[in-house]
């Protein structure tokens, strides 16, 4: 089956083959795509990362050899907000936080006859939970956007996939998804720095997560990405003095 990669700074995945249709996800820079389907100007892809689904623009992917995603969890990714990548011609692509840097040498990226340098931050995932805080605090701020994984817009669980993107650990793309990883705390007391709390509702269904941090507070993106307190009951805004997610679960998903 035919892989391809992502050249542009951020591919739009959405649900259907339509640029109305609803985007369910975004792709970045540098990562990996399986080539399902294609019809016309669109196709239908799965990401080679968390083999999430989608449709997206034809034009803005290139094939690639599958071996070229082999390194998985140890390939290096953008550090800064925003930064370029320049080719041979002199013409910038633009690159946003956790772009993934596939077949770096140095600076350079080299895909096929293409020859790319990075103007900006490379960070080597590695698991360190005081790194992956500090990584996650750069998208403070960051609007809330569905489908979203980028410091221009995120969702809750694009967040979170993204922050553990920077450890090298393959988070699921959904919350429901990720609530099945790793293992389960039986108290909050328990809980650590960089350990995901999920969040459900009357249904009993996971809609809801974020980051837990040192002091009983939390890292999520409701609105933006933002610190709040947490406690038995669930997230209780700090703006507004109220509850606004109901606590499910904590799970860790790091070996110490």
């Amino acid at each position: 089956m035919k892989t391809g990669i992502i050249h542009v700074a951020c591919a739009p995945i959405r649900k259907e083959a339509d640029d109305r249709s609803e985007m369910v996800n975004q792709l970045l820079f540098g990562e990996g795509v399986r080539i399902m389907e294609v019809k016309k100007n669109w196709t239908r892809v799965r990401s080679l990362w968390d083999d999430y689904p989608g449709w997206m623009d034809t034009k803005q992917w290139a094939e690639a050899d599958e071996s070229w995603f082999k390194a998985g969890e140890n390939i290096p990714i953008l550090g800064d907000l925003f930064s370029m990548a320049i080719d041979q011609n002199q013409e910038f692509t633009p690159l946003v936080l956790g772009s993934s840097l596939t077949h770096l040498k140095g600076n350079e990226l080299f895909w096929k006859n293409e020859r790319f340098q990075i103007d900006g931050e490379i960070l080597s995932p590695r698991i360190d939970r005081n790194a992956l805080i500090h990584f996650a605090k750069l998208y403070l701020n960051a609007p809330y956007l569905w489908g979203g994984r980028t410091p221009l817009g995120i969702d809750c669980s694009g967040f979170t996939q993204m922050v553990y993107r920077s450890a090298g650990i393959r988070l699921k793309r959904d919350a429901s998804q990720q609530a099945k990883q790793g293992h389960t705390l039986s108290f909050i007391e328990e809980a650590q720095a960089g350990d995901l709390a999920f969040f459900d509702n009357d249904e009993g269904r996971i809609i809801h997560v974020g980051i837990m941090l040192e002091g009983h507070k939390i890292m999520h993106a409701a609105g933006k990405v933002r610190i709040d307190k947490i406690d038995h009951q669930g997230i209780f805004n700090v703006d507004t003095g109220l509850h606004t997610h109901k606590l499910r679960l904590i799970t860790n998903i790091i070996d110490d």
